[in-house]
């Protein structure tokens, strides 16, 4: 068990390394090529974008029997997260007797490598993939390599190298990691908390400095409360797909961090009559398998949230604390009718989405307050939902605008109209002059000339990198018209 040592303990290929001395904003790809000389993992961008330095990391599953992979863009994973955990890197593929891995094969055979660059990062969520799924279809092959930019070779050998790869069979394709899972099992972060002898919590660092700064890795609810009140400053770290970006671009240094990936009951879905209570770590790829036949447009706006990489990391929680004015996952919680679950210390109040955001980047959370859980609503028979999001590459990019519409139809008539949007507001918001037009008319009898007062009287033009105002009232506009289609084919 890792205590107050300032070391960080993970595996990597059946060894235990300890990472002492480390500052707590390490990144797992500057310990990975600086200390362990592990320069295949490559550094191309520094913001989650290019996917060369994928790397898969593991943790043991529920039973203790196996180790769970995800892929990750160590550029943005901050080394003490590992803590407890193993690691995967392109030299961990190759055997000892100099065999590849049938992906590593597969790429050379298929001419999928010119420059090299992009490869490793290529190599690693190929094999992510097909460590899971052997035999995998092309749609499921281009969404995972959504997050790997190769700029010279072209991705047609490399999707045909994942095609042939995949003939190798699952027992080829499988990772080895019999080595690991002793090892795991030894230094798997503490499940309880620790108490002094007044029997107060006391939140053992990872990492602490000289002056007192520290990160922390707690494992249950009580712990990050109770460390909260203590530290309200504190920085809270999930998927860090947003904090890794400002370590690396801004150079930023919390003096307290505190990590939930951790904390068992923030990643528990909980299954309730008429909604689902998603804990504050559960990742984007959990929430869109979570909706997918419920919500399939929800699920298809978080797919284009980011690569495989950036959606197996973030949180949904994290995407609604961080606040920023083009979030695409808001404005589908927004039209749904979402209600936060708040926490500090041993208090709790519920919120609707509604009342969360005060301003650009600010909310209603208190000093020490965190988001515990969402609580998403279930379909209810006869409400449909739409959503989409527009932006200038389909993949990969930042919303110009996303929209989510949520109402029902009785008797021909729109009722109960809830509409969202990002991109338009400082925050994302509902906009509730355009859903008067719509409230009580049937699709047909909503006009252009309604819509665009409506927008109009609704929002502050403002032009942006993404798009000018222009574009974006145009399309705030185009995609309620697209919504309404659907609407009126539905009440056909």
């Amino acid at each position: 068990m890792t205590q107050a040592t300032n070391t960080v303990r993970f595996v990597l290929d059946g060894a235990i390394v300890e990472a002492s001395g480390e500052r707590r904003t390490t990144t797992v790809l500057n310990y990975l090529r600086e200390q362990l000389r592990r320069s295949g993992t490559k550094e191309g961008c520094a913001e989650g974008d290019c996917g060369a330095c994928v790397v898969l990391v593991g943790e043991l599953n529920a039973a203790g029997t196996a180790v769970d992979y995800l892929p990750v863009n160590s550029c943005l994973q901050l080394l003490p997260t590992l803590d407890g955990k193993s690691v995967k890197t392109i030299e961990s593929l190759k055997k000892e007797d100099g065999t590849l891995h049938p992906v590593q094969q597969a790429l050379v055979d298929c001419h999928g490598s010119q420059c090299g660059f992009c490869t490793p990062g290529v190599v690693m969520s190929l094999s992510g993939l097909m460590h899971t799924l052997p035999e995998p279809s092309r749609a499921q092959i281009t969404d995972s390599l959504s997050g790997n930019l190769c700029r010279c070779t072209g991705y047609k050998p490399i999707i045909d190298a994942a095609h042939k790869a995949s003939a190798a069979g699952a027992v080829a394709l499988k990772i080895d990691d019999s080595r690991d899972l002793p090892l795991l099992r030894e230094i798997r972060r503490p499940r309880t908390p620790t108490y002094n002898l007044d029997g107060d919590i006391v939140v053992q660092p990872v990492v602490r400095t000289r002056k007192g700064n520290e990160f922390v890795s707690p494992s249950t609810l009580a712990e990050v409360a109770d460390y909260l009140l203590k530290h309200p400053e504190t920085t809270l770290l999930a998927g860090s797909t947003e904090i890794g970006l400002q370590v690396n671009k801004q150079f930023a240094r919390p003096d307290h961090i505190c990590y939930l990936g951790n904390v068992a009951e923030l990643r528990k879905v909980e299954d309730k009559e008429h909604a689902w209570r998603i804990g504050a770590q559960v990742s984007l790829t959990e929430v869109e398998e979570l909706v997918a036949d419920a919500y399939p447009d929800f699920a298809e706006v978080l797919r284009r949230f980011g690569s495989p990489p950036i959606r197996s990391t973030a949180t949904l929680a994290g995407n609604i604390a961080n606040g920023s004015p083009i979030g695409d996952s808001m404005p589908c919680l927004l039209a749904l009718g979402t209600t936060l679950h708040l926490r500090r210390g041993e208090k709790t109040r519920h919120v609707a989405m509604d009342s969360f955001y005060t301003g650009q980047k600010q909310n209603v959370l208190k000093p020490g307050e965190f988001i515990e859980a969402i609580e998403l609503p279930k379909p209810v028979r006869g409400h449909r939902f739409h959503a989409h999001k527009v932006s200038k590459r389909f993949e990969q990019d930042i919303s110009a605008t996303c929209c989510a519409l949520h109402y029902r139809v009785v008797k021909g008539v729109l009722k109960d109209v809830r509409l969202a949007y990002n991109g338009l507001t400082p925050s994302p918001a509902r906009a509730p002059k355009i859903e008067a037009v719509l409230e009580g008319r049937t699709p047909g009898e909503v006009t252009l000339q309604a819509l665009d007062a409506a927008i109009a009287a609704s929002f502050t033009p403002r032009d942006g990198l993404r798009a000018t105002w222009a574009y974006r009232a145009l399309i705030a506009r185009n995609l309620v018209l697209q919504f309404l289609e659907s609407a009126a084919e539905e009440t056909v």
